[in-house]
């Protein structure tokens, strides 16, 4: 849509194929519905967090970072806002409200939308593009904008269709991965945790290649494994993992940051206030109740209602190591059914940072996540979306 609108106020005639029987279905669900439009991080700090790929965003963010997004939305007529100083969404938390906006822009413009068209394939004359072709319909253009999306949420349309387009026409597609979602793990322990949400918390893989991953955030333990944003962010990171190693071992700090020595001393200092407090109590000044005793259980304690002296310097310690580094075993998810976004796709190296253009096939342009990068929560995904499609239409 951002493509769309960029293009036509450059005074080209713009279709739209939809493969969806209305338009925009994604960026309705984002954000739970409240839409997530971008971050207030400077360029630098954005790009960062999408990893050593961040930097081929530099052009687009050069042209629509979140300053210039806020103020396009503004100028259609819908106000937006940083609650927490970093999230921005429009002042309503309505997607519809971004939705009704690009399409009345659209349609200003003069934007040609035509729904339920999925793209079967793409012609082209030696080394340019000359048309589109989808199920019913040859669509004739020396220029195309590919914006179909990775393959999260397929029953939002997202079902890869760029992937064997793009490979058609000579693109290397990179492996492909679910992203942005819950986790499952072999333990079940915290099925009987899961009233609590444990802020916070600081995800490791525990691999020692791999050991310099984490990430940072609110979790909730679910039935079958862990969720919250913590794991929304850190599961772009696992999903690849478990392609390679079936399980994941990961450890959780889950008292804030505070180290073995910084609990010793947490400790040490209500003990000296109560001489007679529990081992239960002691940890309940850290993590709720149902956490507590599972990591009681975990260290072996049977009795968690006498004072830590009681028990021997072995359990003791063990019981401290596993409140600093909680250890956990990631074995599964439920693939692209319930991700959020896709980790991989075509390779950044055959288009051309600058105007998004194939290196392979003139005319071809890409937009969003059918490319081979994605971010965290937090408004890093459609920010890169909008810029993305800024830069695409704008250059065509």
């Amino acid at each position: 849509m951002m493509a769309a609108i960029t293009a036509a106020r450059n005074h080209h005639r713009v279709l739209v194929l939809e493969k969806l029987p209305k338009i925009a279905a994604k960026l309705k669900a984002t954000g739970g519905g409240r839409c997530n439009l971008t971050n207030t991080l400077s360029n630098e700090e954005f790009m960062s967090s999408f990893g050593r790929e961040g930097r081929f965003m530099t052009p687009a963010l050069e042209d629509l970072d979140h300053k210039e997004l806020q103020t396009f939305f503004n100028n259609l007529g819908v106000e937006t806002h940083a609650p927490d100083g970093f999230r921005v969404f429009p002042v309503g938390h309505d997607a519809m409200s971004i939705i009704k906006a690009l399409k009345e822009e659209m349609e200003r413009l003069g934007v040609t939308v035509i729904a339920s068209q999925k793209v079967e394939s793409l012609e082209h004359n030696d080394n340019h593009i000359t048309a589109v072709i989808t199920q019913d319909n040859s669509y004739f253009s020396s220029k195309v904008i590919m914006a179909s999306g990775g393959m999260g949420y397929p029953v939002l349309g997202a079902e890869g269709d760029g992937y064997p387009l793009a490979e058609s026409v000579g693109h290397k597609v990179t492996d492909i991965h679910p992203a942005m979602m819950p986790l499952k793990t072999k333990e079940l322990w915290g099925a009987n945790c899961r009233a609590d949400t444990i802020p916070k918390v600081e995800i490791r893989v525990d691999i020692q290649k791999y050991k310099k991953l984490y990430a940072k955030g609110d979790l909730i333990f679910t039935k079958n494994g862990i969720r919250g944003p913590v794991v929304l962010d850190f599961s772009r990171e696992i999903t690849p993992l478990l392609a390679k190693f079936e399980e994941v071992p990961i450890l959780m700090n889950l008292t804030k940051g505070m180290n073995e020595e910084d609990i010793r001393i947490h400790f040490k200092r209500l003990q000296t206030d109560n001489p007679h407090i529990t081992i239960i109590e002691l940890l309940k000044s850290l993590l709720a109740e149902s956490i507590s005793m599972e990591l009681c259980k975990l260290a072996n304690i049977d009795n968690v209602n006498v004072s830590l002296k009681k028990l021997s310097g072995t359990v003791r310690d063990q019981l401290i190591k596993f409140l600093a580094w909680t250890p956990l075993t990631v074995n599964g998810h439920d693939g692209f059914k319930l991700a959020m976004i896709t980790r991989g796709g075509v390779s950044l190296k055959e288009i051309n940072p600058n105007t998004l253009q194939s290196k392979k096939m003139n005319g071809l342009y890409f937009c969003g996540e059918v490319m081979n990068l994605d971010g965290p929560c937090g408004g890093y995904n459609l920010q890169w979306s909008f810029a993305s499609g800024f830069l695409a239409g704008k250059l065509l």
